[in-house]
C-alpha cells in the first residue's frame, strides 16, 4: 500500500486516473486592500508593504504569533496578501483576529499622521492544498475559490456603504469555513454576528453561499425596500425571503394602487380606508430587503491585469 501514497506515485499521472491522497487542509486567509487602483502609482509600493505589517501586528496583538511565524505559501498580491494555516485555527482566525486587525487598521488610518489610509476586505475559505514550499505552493480550488470571495459583490458592497472613518475591515466567509467555525460553536462569535449572502463575481462564472461579518458595522448591511430593477439580483438567502415569493426566480412581486390603498382579501361588509400624509401602507411581519450601496469598488483600469 505504501507505494500508492508516495510522492511520485501522486504526481505521476493526471486528473482522474487513478486514486491519490488529499494534500493537507489548509485555512486560507487573503486580504484585498479597497481602492488600491484609485491610489497614486507612488503610494501603491506604500500600500503593498505595509498589508503584511498590518496582518502580522495584528496577530501578534490577539496572541497569534505562531500562526504568523509558521504561515503556509505566503505571498503578496500587490494590493492584498494571502497565506496558508492550520485549519484547526479557523476559529481564532474569525475571532478575535478579525475584531483586532479592524483595531489596528483603526490605528494606522486614524491615529497615524501622514500614513495612507488602507481599508481592507477580507475572505477566508478551508480546504485541501499542497504545500510544497516552493513558488508553486498552495495552488488549488480552495485558493480560487478565496480569491474568488474577496472579490464578490456583497463583501464589497458593505464595505463602501459603510463610513470609511470607521468601518475598516469587512470580511466574508465561505459556506464551509461557517459550517465548521462558526455553525459549530467553536468561534467566540455568535451566528447572529454574520449575514448569509449569495457571493458574485461580476465577470466571473462563481456563485457560492458565503457569509459576511464586519467587526465594528457603521451602517446596515441591508436597506428596507422592495427592489427597484426586476432584473438585480437579490443576495437572501432562500429562507429570508417571503413566505409567498420562497423557491421563485425573481424578486418579490409587489402590489400597489392608487394613493397607496389596496386589499387583497375578501371584504365582507363596508370597508373606509383613509391615508393622512402617510407615505404608504403600513406593513407588519416579514419585509425583503436587499445590499445597501454600491456594488463594488471603483476601478481604473483592468484590476484583474496579470493575474490568472
Amino acid at each position: 500500500m505504501r507505494e500508492f501514497f508516495s510522492e511520485s506515485a501522486q504526481g505521476s499521472a493526471g486528473p482522474h486516473t487513478r486514486s491519490r491522497a488529499l494534500p493537507a487542509y489548509r485555512g486560507v486567509l487573503a486580504v484585498d486592500a479597497k481602492g488600491f487602483t484609485g491610489h497614486p502609482a507612488i503610494e501603491h509600493e506604500a500600500i503593498s508593504r505595509a498589508i503584511p505589517e498590518l496582518l502580522r501586528t495584528a496577530l501578534t496583538r490577539a496572541g497569534l504569533e505562531e500562526l504568523w511565524d509558521n504561515r503556509k505559501f505566503p505571498a503578496s498580491t500587490g494590493d492584498g496578501y494571502v497565506f496558508g494555516f492550520d485549519p484547526a485555527l479557523m476559529p481564532f482566525v474569525i475571532h478575535p483576529l478579525l475584531l483586532t486587525l479592524q483595531d489596528v487598521l483603526t490605528d494606522h488610518n486614524v491615529l497615524s499622521y501622514g500614513v495612507v489610509p488602507i481599508r481592507l476586505r477580507a475572505s477566508l475559505h478551508i480546504g485541501p492544498l499542497p504545500d510544497t514550499g516552493d513558488e508553486f505552493s498552495g495552488n488549488g480550488t480552495a485558493r480560487n475559490d478565496t480569491h474568488r470571495l474577496l472579490d464578490c459583490r456583497p463583501v464589497k458592497a458593505v464595505l463602501a456603504s459603510h463610513k470609511e472613518n470607521i468601518t475598516h475591515l469587512a470580511a466574508i466567509l465561505s459556506q464551509r469555513c461557517y459550517e465548521d467555525a462558526v455553525a459549530s460553536g467553536y468561534t467566540g462569535r455568535h451566528p447572529d454576528h454574520f449575514v448569509e449572502v449569495a457571493a458574485t463575481v461580476d465577470g466571473k462564472p462563481f456563485a457560492q453561499q458565503a457569509w459576511i461579518y464586519v467587526p465594528q458595522p457603521s451602517g446596515p448591511l441591508y436597506e428596507e425596500a422592495a427592489l427597484a430593477d426586476p432584473a438585480a439580483e437579490s443576495p437572501l438567502r432562500e429562507d429570508a425571503r417571503p413566505p409567498e415569493t420562497a423557491g421563485t426566480q425573481g424578486p418579490p412581486v409587489s402590489n400597489s394602487a392608487p394613493h397607496g390603498n389596496i386589499n387583497t382579501g375578501t371584504v365582507h361588509g363596508g370597508q373606509s380606508v383613509s391615508n393622512h400624509n402617510v407615505a404608504g401602507d403600513h406593513v407588519e411581519g416579514s419585509k425583503a430587503h436587499r445590499v445597501r450601496g454600491f456594488q463594488g469598488d471603483q476601478v481604473h483600469g483592468d484590476k484583474y491585469q496579470g493575474r490568472p
